[in-house]
């Protein structure tokens, strides 16, 4: 069913949506995420409905936390929306009387679905080495589908609009399906705006296709580089990566990050690409330091900072940034590009001194999605990125999915997308 001509009209709507969001002294600080799922909360009110919200905030496995509880947010959810109020219930799994006494028009927001672990549906307490574990996991499995189904009790229709996370077979984001008929059943606006998203940057490509994948490691993006050297032109890696690349062909790298047991993995990349005739490229060089603090992302005073190559980094320093020369390829890769794919940052964004590779790479991503091309930003660290470099509104789209994008791009289904389409 889509969502535009569904008839909310008297019926009651339960929504997941990812309200996960950061907070600090019980404040939000970035809403994000409350303003992308805005449209479709509007437009169930809109349509004469009355509005059930459903979500997890952080991860207390099961257990309740205060410091995690969704109560926190309910006005700045009731100011968003511009209602007078939200009603909120203490106990997602009990919220029986909450649900039956809502009118149209009205809203109430379940406590965190995480302080139930049958929502993750994985036996806390538990080894996954015990011999236990397989008969625990079955017992689980059955609480989370009860779960789900006290959740789909409350409402007339479910509506799965939490993009972010659409790659988790939870009772709310799948198994809840199972208790509304398809035509009962239906994504979110955001949700229908990010699988578009998706489909336009993998199986409606304008080339030249360039994607750019930042980050630490190799191994958590492996998959996706792989299936992405099926499908693109160009394709840039970053990052914390870039050092194990540069080990892998010998070089020095001093005190950088590197996966040592993932080298001949980069080898394997290179070979791929030169096989299917992509241009890979790499940072050649890099700014390096020995006085980054990982825990405020700041720079100690006195600290050395160099410019340096890649694979030559003095042996106390390590590379947190890519270097004037690597922003330049980086830059000329992305020139003319069609559709482009970012997900990882160049460096330690975070931190002042070492934001020139990735603000690099956002300037050319905003020139070209200027000149025409379709630009998809994606995966945390590269949002943060484009919000702090004032680019996001010189971008085509930004995903608020990190995991489940990548998982999309891997080729992978998900989950809260195949529940909904059966």
């Amino acid at each position: 069913m889509n969502i535009k001509d569904y008839d909310f009209a008297g019926k009651k709507a339960i929504v997941r949506v990812d309200f996960n969001v950061p907070l600090q002294d019980g404040k939000i600080t970035d809403d994000t995420r409350i303003k992308g799922a805005l449209p479709t909360l509007k437009l169930i009110l809109e349509k004469g409905g009355a509005l059930i919200i459903m979500s997890h905030m952080g991860k207390p496995k099961g257990k309740v936390k205060p410091e995690l509880s969704l109560g926190q947010i309910k006005d700045a959810v009731a100011a968003a929306l511009g209602v007078a109020e939200v009603k909120f219930a203490p106990d997602c799994a009990k919220a029986d009387a909450e649900a039956a006494a809502l009118k149209a028009g009205e809203v109430l927001l379940l406590e965190n679905l995480r302080y139930y672990p049958e929502e993750e549906g994985k036996p806390v307490g538990i080894d996954k080495a015990d011999p236990a574990y397989e008969d625990a996991k079955k017992a689980m499995k059955a609480s989370q589908k009860e779960f789900a189904k006290k959740l789909a009790s409350y409402a007339d229709c479910w509506v799965m609009d939490a993009f972010g996370t659409a790659h988790r077979k939870h009772a709310s984001t799948a198994v809840i399906a199972d208790y509304f008929d398809k035509d009962n059943r239906m994504l979110g606006l955001l949700m229908e705006k990010e699988v578009k998203a998706v489909d336009n940057v993998l199986n409606n490509i304008n080339r030249p296709f360039v994607a750019i994948m930042g980050g630490s490691k190799v191994s958590s993006k492996i998959g996706i580089i792989e299936n992405l050297l099926g499908k693109v032109d160009k394709l840039i890696l970053c990052g914390g990566m870039t050092y194990t690349f540069s080990k892998a062909h010998g070089g020095e790298i001093g005190q950088s990050i590197v996966e040592l047991d993932k080298l001949d993995v980069a080898l394997g990349v290179e070979e791929l690409a030169k096989k299917n005739g992509v241009e890979l490229v790499l940072g050649t060089d890099c700014t390096a330091t020995d006085g980054l603090d990982f825990s405020t992302l700041s720079v100690k005073p006195g600290a050395k900072i160099i410019t340096c190559p890649s694979n030559a980094v003095p042996a106390d320093l390590e590379g947190v940034d890519a270097g004037p020369n690597s922003q330049a390829a980086f830059k000329a890769a992305i020139k003319g590009a069609k559709t482009i794919l970012w997900n990882g940052p160049a460096g330690v964004f975070e931190c002042d001194e070492f934001t020139a590779g990735s603000r690099a790479i956002g300037d050319a991503i905003a020139e070209a999605t200027a000149e025409g091309a379709f630009s998809l930003i994606g995966g945390g660290d590269s949002v943060a990125c484009v919000n702090k470099f004032g680019l996001a509104d010189k971008v085509s789209y930004i995903s608020t999915g990190g995991g489940a994008l990548l998982e999309a791009i891997e080729g992978k289904v998900l989950p809260g997308v195949a529940a909904v389409q059966g």
